[in-house]
């Protein structure tokens, strides 16, 4: 896929300037030491261990991008996969991770569990499947190369997928040595499609077929303004596994049945966002064809205010979806920017239209979230801005604008053995998995 000139279509400087900005993010925000990431720019943030699987996944983007040279970016892998080998591991409350599976936050320094988190199967999957990108990019003979292949591929068999399915089909979101498994497990249509793949895939502790059956069984299709697609109300949830995994012409059962593949979904899914945007049912200010993208995201929040005779309820976090909401007029200009392998001639009117009304001035770009409804002083047209980055949000802002300029990160996960075999055992066929043995 390349970039396009013509109205509404950025050019390849605005592009490179997108992936500038939000690669800056790891780049400052990461901890010389354990190369840990933070994952907000909040004050006091821990790192956040998805964070780190998408800096895995962003510097050798930046090395072909120019941002950094490959000699850097192999030291700074070296430096996290290092760390988190040789971090605490067991059943203790300040350990670092347990049966493979690390806390979902993580002390910047010490790399110690942080907030009481749980022991996360989704945020171990991202970083995981950054580890597996880095050992797939770095494919030199010289010593450090061959230490990163080698850790990455350590710390990947070390993950116990068959203890996460905690006796049962479905992998659980977590573990906490206070209480045991979390209640939940992971099933339906969700961001968690790469854990699966990885705990399909692995040499070592893999979980059955049957697994991945269950978790597609209570899938949901839906059909809205005219589109159906396997429903997810966040955008996210359209975009996160494909970050690393190819899904153009591979189908699962399924999918299959349906005609469709993910990628096609994705693009469906990001129209109908447009579409629900034009319409405006409540009525937010700045809703529109070029002012869309509700996710899972941060908010104004929490409050109950007055606005234009209007009573509206804003949120802090919360998974902001559609049609059903919660939708409280709170855009997430990253989730615009990760829609662009999907739909860029719609994706990209929305970015230039967000930087005119002044968002993405940050020093990383976009920040997270921007609501024009919420009440400020502030009389630009973009209203409430969020004060902070997201590691989550900066990560695919790069990367999926590299997917869809190059595909580069698609194309080395293809050569993933244990992608493929989770993809294989998770039942897709067609497209690019027919030339994998």
């Amino acid at each position: 896929m390349k970039a396009k000139g013509g109205a509404g279509v950025l050019s390849e400087a605005e592009l490179d300037q997108l992936q500038r900005n939000a690669f800056a993010y790891f780049l400052h925000e990461t901890h010389a030491a354990s190369g840990l990431v933070r994952d907000s720019t909040h004050d006091g943030s821990p790192s956040s261990i998805a964070a780190v699987g998408l800096a895995l996944t962003a510097y050798p983007v930046g090395v072909m991008r120019g941002f950094m040279d490959r000699d850097e970016a192999a030291a700074r892998t070296l430096t996290t996969l290092r760390f988190l080998t040789n971090a605490r591991e067991g059943k203790e409350r300040d350990a670092t991770s347990h049966r493979g599976f690390f806390y979902h936050f993580l002390d910047m320094g010490s790399g110690r569990r942080a907030w009481d988190c749980e022991l996360s199967t989704i945020d171990t999957a991202y970083l995981m499947v950054g580890a597996l990108f880095a050992a797939a990019y770095f494919d030199g003979e010289e010593r450090e190369e061959r230490d990163i292949r080698e850790t990455a591929d350590a710390l990947y068999r070390r993950c116990d997928f068959t203890w996460a399915l905690n006796g049962g089909l479905l992998l659980s979101h977590g573990w906490k040595p206070e209480g045991g498994f979390l209640k939940h497990s992971w099933t339906g249509y969700s961001e968690a499609l790469v854990l699966y793949f990885l705990a399909l895939g692995s040499p070592t502790h893999p979980i059955p077929p049957k697994s991945y059956d269950a978790f597609t069984s209570s899938y949901r299709f839906r059909k809205l303004y005219g589109i159906e697609y396997l429903h997810a109300a966040p955008l996210f949830i359209h975009q996160l596994s494909h970050v690393w995994v190819d899904f153009r012409g591979i189908r699962d059962a399924p999918m299959r049945a349906r005609g469709l593949d993910y990628f096609e979904n994705s693009a469906r899914a990001t129209r109908v966002q447009r579409l629900y945007a034009i319409r405006n049912p409540k009525r937010f200010d700045g809703y529109g064809e070029t002012c869309w993208g509700i996710t899972s995201s941060e908010g104004p929040g929490p409050a109950t205010l007055d606005v234009g005779g209007v009573t509206r309820r804003f949120y802090d976090y919360v998974a902001r979806g559609v049609p059903n909401g919660p939708d409280d007029g709170t855009l997430a200009p990253w989730a615009v920017v990760a829609s662009i392998p999907f739909a860029p001639e719609i994706a990209m009117p929305a970015i230039a239209h967000m930087h005119a009304i002044g968002v993405g001035q940050g020093p990383y770009g976009f920040e997270a979230t921007f609501n024009p409804t919420f009440p400020t002083e502030s009389k630009d047209p973009c209203g409430w801005v969020s004060p902070r980055n997201f590691g989550l949000n900066d990560g695919p802002i790069l990367l999926m604008i590299e997917n869809y300029r190059t595909g580069f990160v698609w194309d080395l996960m293809r050569r993933c053995p244990y992608l493929v075999r989770g993809l294989k055992g998770a039942g897709f066929r067609g497209g690019w998995l027919r030339s994998t043995c």
